[in-house]
């Protein structure tokens, strides 16, 4: 082991990064209690730095395997870097390694790490305590877990200033508070200051984050997949206020699988796969003229053009018909909702969070009732007597697979019991779960595995497969490819059509994302405070778009 190795346990030695990921209110950028004003044992050095990060042959190995086998570096002051790769490319464990954040039992060496001048690989933890916040400092993908969901966002944003300069009056504190909210474009900061996080949108929730990320000044962000779960106006605004970030002296390592997000905020991109950079360059370089097989694949994945994939005379046969459809809670949630949809058709339902798409899904699957308004399948509504027949002919494909499968049980047992409630005989449940299993294109040993166990992308094959279980006519998917990496992404959407093409079946597709609608959707509604603005053919309305909204998402999303 090397003079700069890193690892085994924080006895053995200094330079230890062993840190487990942090949890909910435990933010990588903040010290403890104990070690306030511990900053000043590193002056800033900023002045003159070519590189406010530069990283010389980082290897990470867990177990056996060795998940980065040999990254190098370097991010200028005012530039983004943008690594992107599929799941499991070793993304993300390269960015938190910059911070001293790595897995329990995993060992990093380098051949050299300096965060803003600060030779790294000779901390201890308590120097990396010191070091997150004030040098560098991590914005996670998922806000609300991330925030505490105890606390007010103004003590969220507050508790590093509180760390590292603990002598600051609390009116002072406060002020700053209230700056930084304006700074990341919070509307009404002083009011969102004393708001939870639950009463932020997603977007305003990953301001605050940001926010708390900058309170102690860092010289580095790390922009952890920050958009992933944010619809495409959002998106574009925490792109912006990113890109301002950089723009304004803050070196940005942006992580993403999202290539029109990477186009929009970096500098420069590296392509990440098995662990190592397979390309490096400018981002017109990389994007316009990519030189690996890989790149243009991830590429082509994530561009399409829109288009009718099968829907042929669908349209002119409803199966499913939805009739002045209202729904309201606290306020008007969906407003007077009409469309059809045809055997073998794709309807997209497109618009900002809380536009009212998941509660548009959920009354045609029959989970929420409409105030008023109907929705009928093959002639039959969602009443009493036909409720039992269409449980069976609708079946919904969550978000977050993890969540909706049982973690406990196999794959295998979750389609096995899918094809109880279907009404399978026992003796046959075995045989025709493993032929939807491969039908998914999922390998029959894989069977016996939990959700945990398997991969993104297979965990939402199975979920397709239990949703196909009961042999439904309609398929419901709320968001679900929107985790998932460009290629896989590309390998599910392929799925659900060659699904359709065989069964005939009729989809409703919701997504934020509108390169997908482009993929896998022949017609889209387009929705705006629980109403629709636009409706019609995908093709026609993504080229000649006549609501200012509709105009906003397609500007958002290229």
């Amino acid at each position: 082991m090397g003079p700069h190795a890193l690892g085994r346990t924080q006895r053995d030695r200094p330079g230890v990064v062993g840190v487990g990921v942090p949890g909910r209110g435990d933010h990588p950028h903040r010290g403890r209690r104990d070690d306030r004003g511990a900053h000043a044992a590193f002056p800033r050095r900023r002045e003159g730095l070519v590189s406010a990060v530069q990283v010389s042959g980082l290897r990470i190995s867990i177990g056996g395997a060795t998940p980065v086998a040999g990254v190098s570096l370097r991010v200028a002051p005012g530039e983004c870097l943008a690594i992107v790769g599929e799941s499991g490319a070793g993304k993300s464990l390269t960015a938190r390694a910059l911070l001293g954040l790595i897995p329990d039992g995993a060992r990093m060496t380098a051949d050299a790490l300096t965060v803003d001048g600060v030779d790294a690989l000779r901390l201890d933890e308590r120097g990396w305590r010191q070091l997150r916040g004030t040098r560098i400092a991590l914005v996670s993908q998922d806000a609300l877990v991330s925030l505490d969901p105890l606390r007010r966002v103004g003590a969220e944003v507050a508790e590093p200033i509180v760390i590292h300069e603990p002598r600051m009056p609390r009116a002072t504190t406060q002020a700053r508070v209230e700056t930084l909210l304006t700074d990341v474009a919070m509307p009404d900061p002083a009011r969102r200051a004393r708001q939870y996080p639950h009463e932020l949108s997603g977007g305003l929730r990953q301001r605050a984050l940001i926010a708390s990320a900058l309170a102690g000044k860092p010289a580095v962000l790390i922009a952890d997949e920050p958009t992933t779960a944010l619809d495409a106006t959002v998106q574009a605004r925490v792109l912006d206020l990113l890109r301002a970030i950089a723009d304004r002296g803050t070196a940005v390592v942006f992580v993403s699988h999202d290539f029109a997000a990477v186009r929009r905020v970096a500098d420069r991109v590296a392509v990440m796969r098995g662990g190592v950079f397979i390309e490096e360059g400018t981002t017109a370089e990389v994007f316009d003229a990519p030189q690996h097989p890989h790149t243009r694949e991830m590429l082509a994945a994530s561009r399409h053009v829109p288009g009718v994939h099968g829907c042929d005379g669908g349209r002119e046969t409803p199966l499913v018909s939805a009739r002045a459809l209202s729904k309201s809670f606290d306020r008007p949630a969906v407003q007077e909702v009409s469309f059809d949809l045809g055997r073998g058709c794709t309807l997209g339902i497109v618009g900002e969070s809380g536009s009212g798409k998941t509660t548009l899904a959920r009354m045609i699957v029959g989970i929420e009732k409409p105030d008023t308004g109907t929705v009928s399948i093959d002639g039959a509504t969602w009443s009493h007597r036909d409720e039992p027949a269409l449980r069976r002919r609708v079946q919904l494909v969550h978000q977050n697979p993890l969540g909706a499968l049982d973690p406990r049980w196999s794959i295998g047992r979750s389609v096995r019991e899918a094809l109880a409630a279907g009404g399978v005989p026992r003796a046959q449940r075995r045989a025709r779960a493993a032929d939807l299993l491969a039908e998914v294109g999922l390998d029959a040993a894989l069977a016996r595995r939990r959700p945990s166990q398997i991969s993104g992308g297979q965990r939402q094959r199975a979920a397709i497969a239990r949703a196909l279980a009961v042999d439904p006519d309609v398929l419901v998917l709320d968001e679900p490819v929107s985790a998932l990496d460009p290629t896989v992404r590309e390998r599910v959407l392929a799925l659900l059509r060659r699904l359709q093409a065989r069964r005939g079946l009729a989809m409703v597709f919701v997504s934020h994302d509108l390169d997908v609608i482009a993929a896998i959707a022949d017609d889209v509604l387009v929705m705006q405070d629980g109403a629709v603005v636009e409706q019609g053919a995908v093709a026609e309305v993504f080229a000649s778009p006549r609501h200012p909204f509709t105009r906003e998402l397609l500007a958002a999303g290229r």
